[in-house]
């Protein structure tokens, strides 16, 4: 069975999605209604931007989204069985099994990456990754902590990010590397997502969500919050509302998609950062970039 996965925030390169607009005019299409929905040419900063422009919220969700979208729209034989998404990649797998209409997935993106900016100001807040241990002793050692910690994100065995207050993170770091991490180290990162800290944000996103048609999917997908598979429209709708403050799920929703019959697993969108971790979750299963 055939599983597309959809990269999150981090993916994003100068240049992005440039080809694909030169070569394809289904592309250039829909960037240019992308142009024309955000109010701005994100196209512009996408394919000449530098990396800090790329890197401003309001330009990095949706530049990762478009590309992912619209890659997986000129795809000539793009017929999943299954989709997920990491963390803003949710939002692209809810287009490509038809959940959501392309139009509003992008309203819902950039409303999302300004909510998160919104939320990251009102506290001093981040996160780290954590590398070498297993996931429970990561869990016990940010409830043993003062403050605000949690993990937020489980990318593979081994490789788990934590979230919170900045103080909370930074004792949690000493922590983790005394409990044995090989590293524990600090991310570029604008606030803490996937934690308590983006409730503000999660409140906001939810009226936008609640206010928009999810329609019944092509295929299932498997979503961050709960790892496993999901049709429901009104179920998708419920898990995309709590997935800012819950933690990304993605080495148990992989592990679930290969238990239920995924043996290829497409990366659809910039970098390749989903076909290594999968390649850490489990090494039987193929991975290709679209």
């Amino acid at each position: 069975m055939k599983a597309y996965v959809f990269p999150g925030q981090g993916a994003q390169f100068t240049g992005m999605g440039k080809e694909l607009y030169e070569t394809s005019p289904l592309a250039r299409e829909l960037f240019e209604k992308a142009n024309d929905i955000l109010g701005f040419r994100i196209t512009d900063i996408m394919f000449e931007g530098t990396a800090e422009q790329l890197k401003e919220t309001k330009v990095t969700q949706p530049a990762v989204f478009l590309h992912s979208v619209i890659l997986a729209k000129t795809l000539g034989d793009f017929q999943p069985d299954m989709v997920a998404g990491h963390s803003l990649g949710e939002f692209s797998a809810l287009v490509a099994n038809g959940t959501l209409s392309f139009e509003d997935a992008l309203l819902l993106v950039s409303k999302r990456a300004m909510a998160m900016q919104k939320a990251c100001e009102i506290t001093p807040s981040t996160m780290a990754a954590v590398l070498g241990l297993d996931d429970k002793t990561v869990e016990d050692v940010c409830a043993s902590i003062d403050g605000v910690v949690v993990a937020a994100n489980y990318n593979c065995p081994g490789q788990l990010v934590i979230s919170g207050e900045t103080t909370a993170v930074e004792k949690a770091c000493e922590a983790l590397k005394a409990a044995g991490a090989k590293r524990a180290l600090l991310l570029p990162v604008g606030g803490a997502f996937h934690s308590p800290m983006m409730e503000p944000a999660r409140e906001e996103l939810a009226a936008a969500i609640e206010s928009t048609d999810f329609h019944t999917p092509s295929c299932p997908v498997y979503q961050n919050v709960t790892a496993s598979a999901v049709s429901d429209p009104t179920e998708i709708k419920k898990n995309l509302i709590v997935q800012l403050t819950a933690p990304v799920r993605w080495t148990q929703s992989v592990q679930q998609m290969v238990a239920d019959g995924a043996t290829l697993f497409t990366e659809v969108g910039p970098g390749k950062v989903l076909t290594g971790l999968i390649g850490k979750i489990d090494n039987t299963v193929a991975t290709a970039n679209a």
